[in-house]
């Protein structure tokens, strides 16, 4: 006998259906982890936790923080940014502590007008000093699709991957005496606003607010794999960094992984601070060598 259509294409979306509601899931929930920053109405909560939006227009941006504080982790989140004429727009994506000494991990997308690419501005401060800037543009239209920017923060190194693919590591090299972020725990924070003042071709372009408001989206935030720090202690304290058992906690690039991230470098590195002698005519800093 042969089989229905009906019954088949329904068991299809049910299995689709079961498969989507498990990923959903499995992904954090923006009510529970976030918490809104400033921009009252701009930024909202959608699809029963699991999409977030920021937008600006000329009053005002928006923005979010995280809940928890981390002290390492493997982090995801996907974003879909600013579609269309973004010129002026920034969109932060970051992960910070606090105080004169902080330290900090920076994604910022820079807008751009339409058929332009974005630019991805990374940046990375430590014990307060930053001036560490990389920027790259992408292999794919970041405003079609959502794609996942993941921070990698552990005692060894720092790695920025955009879908899985690395595109910066920052090092933990102590032993030349450059500080690396591995003492004070960071929230998460993002936000979408207006810096025309330098945001697109150094300032050159400005925000055109005919096109307002702008809106950036967020889903499938995932720090499972991250140690929460509360109340002076680490969700990891029950074990040591130096032996623990998780993967990312001992995570450095393999071969693959390094041949990935030149091919990225060559191809799609519009700067990097280590390379400008005019900025630093007297040689790079050490981290650099």
């Amino acid at each position: 006998m042969a089989s229905s259509p009906f019954f088949s294409s329904s068991l299809l979306g049910l299995v689709v259906y079961m498969f989507c509601s498990l990923m959903a899931a499995s992904a954090g929930n923006f009510y529970q982890e976030f918490d809104f920053t400033w921009g009252n109405d701009r930024a909202k909560v959608l699809d029963k936790g699991q999409l977030l939006t920021l937008s600006l227009d000329r009053a005002s941006g928006s923005g979010f923080k995280s809940k928890n504080e981390y002290l390492f982790g493997k982090i995801d989140m996907q974003l879909k940014l600013v579609p269309g004429n973004s010129a002026g727009t920034v969109t932060a994506y970051y992960f910070s502590s606090l105080g004169s000494t902080h330290d900090e991990i920076d994604f910022e997308f820079l807008g751009n007008l339409s058929g332009d690419p974005y630019i991805v501005h990374t940046n990375l401060f430590s014990q307060g000093k930053g001036n560490r800037e990389q920027q790259f543009y992408l292999w794919f239209d970041p405003t079609a699709n959502f794609h996942t920017y993941s921070v990698l923060w552990n005692p060894h190194n720092i790695l920025f991957s955009v879908d899985g693919t690395p595109i910066r590591v920052f090092k933990n090299l102590e032993a030349k005496g450059v500080p690396f972020p591995k003492k004070q725990p960071m929230r998460i924070y993002s936000s979408l606003w207006n810096a025309d003042d330098w945001a697109t071709r150094g300032g050159l372009i400005k925000t055109d607010w005919s096109q307002a408001p702008f809106t950036a989206s967020y889903r499938n935030f995932d720090a499972s794999n991250a140690c929460v720090w509360s109340s002076g202690a680490s969700s990891c304290s029950s074990k040591s960094p130096s032996s623990s058992n998780s993967p990312w906690m001992k995570h450095e690039l393999d071969s693959t992984s390094q041949a990935r991230l030149r091919w990225v470098q060559k191809n799609y590195m519009i700067y990097n601070y280590c390379t400008d002698t005019k900025r630093f005519p007297q040689g790079p800093p050490p981290e650099c060598a």
